[in-house]
């Protein structure tokens, strides 16, 4: 089984006070000074310090780093970044890192140097649990953004999409982590490289030098730093194709749910005029408009792609929230908590197992007892479960809200239109109404309206999966402060109601609420908590009826929508033809709340062009041309 705990690095120190990895044998930092050896080698070497800094005048760039370590070449990059008037409007880091520090011995070892506390503070409150895989972090209005992978490099960084300004190669010494510095890092790099990239790092090992030099670098040595007489420096000379933002700003986006309010903001966050249509009056007004919904991961015992997913996605998405209720925004929600309680003891017995998976984060999960689990809920419970203390439930409406009113000049809301065709003209798309009126024109349109999405965008594999909550009153029933899930699930009252369910039927177009669906929610409700229902009478509760848009595989589709609907006969997902300028970002399922805002931002970056947030193994899990690449895998086999 598959761990998702890290094997963490431990805070020790040599003789004269250096940072130092017993497990390594090597120091973090030269003893001359950790600052100053991050500016003179990485900063320096690379070119982004004097007054013909390499940043100067662009848009974005992107540095891509080895081992983040102390964090401390990141620290000494934003601050020079900020500090440097004519530097490039967005500033990407991304790093790796194997042996990750707690958040505590960072805030230890921080304090060695006081002029990068205001970056320090800010990483720290941001620093994520420690798990395995992609964490993206924003700072500084989202200008800086720092993407972190957590886990071996050598399995990591083949799974980075991104094009890299600057390298940072940084890590223990050759002899002391080879891994680190071996042809297949290199080769790694070089597929990232843009054109004229620079890269810099402290040592001169010969093997490193010849290794870089075969993978397209131009190595040369330069002054070192103390006690260092030479570093290494070089230069990418293999010419490609480089990465082209849009020229033109402007996207429509079809769908005001969850989906399209979160692209909506993700795109006017990076400078984005952006129409947002639908056919309702309002926003959230389908599945996106219950009451309250459930905020939580789903851990497997393999960690395949969707646990890995949805675990990305909601330390995103916790992360997100807290950037708008900080931001004074409307949103609606609380960190409650969520307790997922077991079915049997054989599901018990493999929640058990998970939670162990995770041991060195119980922030983020951890098993607890029958006893454990009774406490949290305030109610006698018949099995223990998993504890997600960061849980909890959002109103998926009001983060809707809070999406559009974050930037709200960006956004032009275009309710009461139902577009019912698409068509591209010339380099723009034009979305009409059953007149044939043009509601908008944009180069860029993104399809976020759940299961309509296939009319618009041809044979994509979407059905209708029909849910019903069931609300019931606070005054009828005992306190629930928590969320509490099994087959179905409890949230505490808001706005004077509990929110139960939900019912899934596949293809089940009926809209009305249906009192069949109140018992099965009430039943399992009581399944859950044994005897909370009581005498609730079913035909007295109100209820709410949503569709939520699903796949075959239950994976959400986020990217270009394929130009074809026919198998290809090549089975390698760049090779499949996209329609230019038109996205999808539906099949969210029932996980909209935990998926919506990483989904969103994975498509923006896309269309930027920008260091993507997942590993490319999930990028290419969502992809919508997934679908066509097993078709053409199985004619093969076949």
């Amino acid at each position: 089984m598959p761990s998702c705990s890290l094997a963490l690095a431990s805070l020790t120190y040599t003789a004269d006070g250096t940072p130092y990895s017993a497990e390594y044998g090597d120091v973090y930092h030269s003893a001359a000074g950790g600052l100053e050896q991050a500016r003179h080698v990485f900063l320096g070497g690379n070119r982004l310090l004097s007054e013909h800094a390499r940043w100067r005048g662009r848009e974005r760039f992107v540095i891509v780093e080895t081992g983040f370590g102390l964090g401390l070449n990141f620290l000494a990059t934003w601050q020079a970044w900020r500090d440097d008037p004519q530097r490039s409007a967005r500033l990407h880091f991304v790093s790796f890192e194997k042996h990750p520090f707690t958040a505590t011995d960072l805030a230890v070892l921080h304090q060695r140097w006081p002029q990068l506390a205001d970056c320090s503070r800010h990483l720290l409150k941001q620093w994520p649990p420690l798990l395995p895989g992609a964490h993206r972090l924003h700072f500084d209005d989202e200008r800086v953004t720092l993407t972190l992978f957590l886990g071996d490099a050598q399995a990591l960084l083949p799974k980075l999409r991104a094009r890299a300004d600057a390298f940072y190669l940084d890590g223990f010494a050759p002899d002391k982590n080879p891994e680190l510095w071996s042809p297949q890092i290199f080769s790694g790099l070089a597929r990232l490289a843009a054109n004229d990239a620079t890269l810099a790092t402290w040592t001169v090992s010969a093997a490193v030098r010849k290794g870089l030099s075969a993978s397209g670098f131009v190595i040369e040595t330069a002054p070192g730093f103390s006690p260092k007489r030479e570093m290494s420096r070089g230069v990418f000379r293999i010419k490609r194709d480089a990465t082209v933002a849009p020229s033109q700003r402007h996207a429509m986006v079809i769908g005001a749910g969850l989906a399209g309010c979160a692209v909506a903001e993700r795109l006017a966050a990076r400078g984005w005029q952006v129409t947002l249509i639908d056919a309702a009056s309002a926003p959230a007004q389908g599945a996106s408009g219950n009451p309250a919904g459930v905020l939580r991961p789903q851990p497997s015992l393999d960690d395949n792609p969707l646990a890995r997913l949805s675990r990305a996605a909601y330390l995103y998405a916790l992360r997100h929230l807290h950037t708008l209720t900080d931001a004074n925004l409307p949103l609606r929600w609380d960190d409650c908590g969520v307790l997922y309680l077991a079915r049997d003891p054989v599901h018990e017995e493999s929640q058990r197992r998970i939670a162990d998976s995770h041991a060195s984060t119980p922030d983020y999960l951890r098993f607890v007892e029958r006893s454990e689990a009774a406490a949290l809920a305030c109610w006698p419970v018949s099995t223990s479960g998993w504890w997600f203390s960061g849980g909890g439930w959002v109103q998926p409406a009001s983060l809707c809200r809070a999406n559009l009113q974050r930037h709200a000049g960006r956004i032009q809301s275009c309710f009461g239109r139902a577009v019912e065709r698409i068509q591209r003209h010339g380099e723009q798309w034009h979305a009409m109404d059953a007149a044939g009126g043009v509601i908008d024109t944009a180069p860029l349109l993104i399809l976020a309206n759940a299961t309509d999405g296939r009319r618009l965008a041809g044979e994509l594999p979407l059905r209708n999966a029909r849910g019903q909550v069931s609300l019931l009153p606070q005054s009828t029933t005992p306190p629930v402060e928590i969320v509490v899930c099994q087959d179905g699930y409890i949230t505490p009252a808001v706005d004077g109601l509990h929110c139960i369910g939900a019912s899934f039927s596949v293809d089940d177009e009926k809209t009305e609420a249906r009192l069949a669906d109140h018992h099965e929610n009430l039943a399992r409700l009581d399944t859950m908590l044994p005897g909370y229902t009581g005498n609730i009478d079913p035909a007295a509760l109100a209820g709410r009826v949503g569709f939520r848009s699903i796949t075959q595989d239950r994976m959400p589709i986020i990217g270009a929508i394929p130009a074809t609907n026919i198998a290809p006969t090549s089975t390698r997902m760049a090779n499949i033809p996209r329609q230019p300028g038109l996205y999808g970002l539906l099949g969210l399922g029932s996980r909209g709340l935990v998926w919506a805002t990483l989904a969103a931002e994975l498509l923006a970056a896309q269309i930027e062009g920008e260091p993507l947030p997942l590993e490319g193994d999930l990028v290419d899990a969502v992809d919508p041309a997934r679908f066509l690449l097993r078709q053409a895998r199985r004619g093969i086999l076949e």
